[in-house]
């Protein structure tokens, strides 16, 4: 069953009707149906062609927050062969809202991070919504600490309404960790490109997303806070989470032209939840096209350029 937004109602009452003329259609063989049923959907895509053309931010964000979008693991199983997870911070424990390892990208060896979401009850609550703790940050340290000893490319995928903000893991030294992490990214002088491609919360995503090249996809969002959070802050009232959306700069679109992020990855028409499988490829080939441009660099080369491109960013403002 699809899931439709509150703004897709036109499209979802369109595709309904659909549904039941292909039905009778199924009952009856009548050749009048099946014009009745190419009119409607042609106008059912082109309706959905028109709302996708001017999403508001708070729109994008619940696109880039859909349930059936796809997630990270989602990502890894059709972009990465001989993927050989590797656990624990080697100082506390596992965290599973951060899943990382070696695998091979089109046939080359890469160091893969991610934050998972999970896609049902269980894997959510296992994943804990991809919020990852304190050992989840030195874990995705430790594995690019490791990737740039073997001079290995990094490749992170970011989705994450932000870190875990429970007690324990500010016990476990929540900051720190992310500090940590974030100082690995820019340490590494073997290449890293990030992509956000749901949700990039806050420093829980800037720990694995401070890299040479960092992508997102056409309706994904990455804001230091997430909307609710800052209607809170400045308003004292969540429900104005879309005036927040609205004057926060968080599309991949605002944030292209602010020297954020570096690239936008095309989603099908209607979201990456509509057809995963084309997303899915769109995103493998600006990462393949992104780690060709940083092939000609040298190791210290790509470490001092990823540092210029973060100290540049907001001085042309």
């Amino acid at each position: 069953m699809r899931t439709y937004l509150d703004f897709e109602k036109p499209v979802a009452e369109l595709e309904a009707k659909l549904e039941e003329l292909r039905r009778m259609g199924e009952a009856s063989d009548a050749v009048a149906i099946s014009d009745d049923i190419a009119r409607l959907e042609e106008k059912a895509s082109q309706a959905l062609i028109e709302i996708y053309a001017a999403l508001t931010p708070w729109q994008k964000t619940q696109v880039a927050r859909h349930p059936q979008r796809p997630h990270f693991l989602t990502f890894c199983e059709q972009l990465i062969s001989d993927f050989t997870p590797l656990a624990g911070d080697r100082s506390f424990g596992e965290d599973e809202a951060i899943v990382g390892g070696f695998g091979r990208f089109r046939g080359e060896p890469v160091c893969v991070i991610g934050q998972e979401k999970g896609s049902n009850t269980q894997a959510r609550i296992r994943h804990n919504f991809g919020m990852a703790r304190p050992e989840g940050y030195r874990k995705a340290a430790r594995l690019m600490e490791l990737a740039d000893r073997f001079d290995i490319p990094v490749l992170t995928f970011v989705d994450t309404a932000g870190a875990y903000p429970g007690i324990e893991a500010e016990e476990r030294g929540q900051a720190e960790a992310i500090a940590r992490s974030t100082e690995a990214c820019l340490a590494l002088r073997s290449p890293n490109v990030s992509i956000v491609i749901g949700e990039g919360g806050s420093g829980g995503a800037i720990a694995i997303a401070t890299a040479s090249k960092v992508l997102m996809m056409e309706h994904a969002i990455y804001s230091v806070i997430s909307p609710e959070g800052a209607a809170s802050i400045l308003w004292r009232d969540p429900a104005r989470a879309q005036d927040a959306a609205t004057n926060m700069k968080i599309t991949a679109q605002d944030l292209l032209k602010m020297g954020v992020i570096d690239q936008i990855v095309t989603e099908p028409v209607g979201g990456a939840h509509r057809d995963p499988q084309a997303a899915i490829s769109a995103a493998g080939d600006a990462l393949h096209a992104a780690l060709a441009d940083l092939a000609g660099f040298s190791r210290d080369e790509i470490r001092a350029k990823r540092a210029d491109k973060f100290l540049a960013i907001g001085r042309n403002l």
